[in-house]
C-alpha cells in the first residue's frame, strides 16, 4: 500500500475526522478504519455514523432502527463523545 492510498478520502474518513476535536496522526485507510469502528461503536452507533458519511435521509434510518428523534440525539452526543476518547483516537490513526 502507498501513501496515496493511505490519505484517499472517503466519506466514512471525512465523517470522523469532522467529529474528532484533536487528531494528532492521520486516519487508518478505509477498510481498518471501519474494522474499528465496528467492534468499538454499537450497532446503531456505526449505522447512525455511515448514516451522516452517506448524507443520507434520516427518516428511513429512525424507522429502520426504531428510534424516536429524543433517543436519536443522545446516540448522536454519545457516538461523538466515543470518537473523542484517547483510547479509540489512538485504536483508528496510523
Amino acid at each position: 500500500m502507498n501513501n496515496e492510498e493511505l490519505y484517499l478520502e472517503t466519506p466514512l474518513r471525512n465523517e470522523v475526522e469532522r467529529h474528532i476535536r484533536k487528531l494528532i496522526k492521520p486516519l487508518k485507510d478505509e477498510d481498518e478504519l471501519r474494522a474499528v469502528l465496528k467492534v468499538k461503536l454499537t450497532k446503531k452507533e456505526f449505522k447512525v455514523l455511515n448514516n451522516w458519511a452517506n448524507d443520507e435521509e434520516l427518516k428511513p434510518l429512525l424507522e429502520k432502527l426504531s428510534l424516536d428523534e429524543e433517543r436519536y440525539t443522545e446516540l448522536s452526543v454519545k457516538l461523538i463523545k466515543k470518537l473523542n476518547q484517547e483510547k479509540l483516537k489512538q485504536e483508528i490513526m496510523i
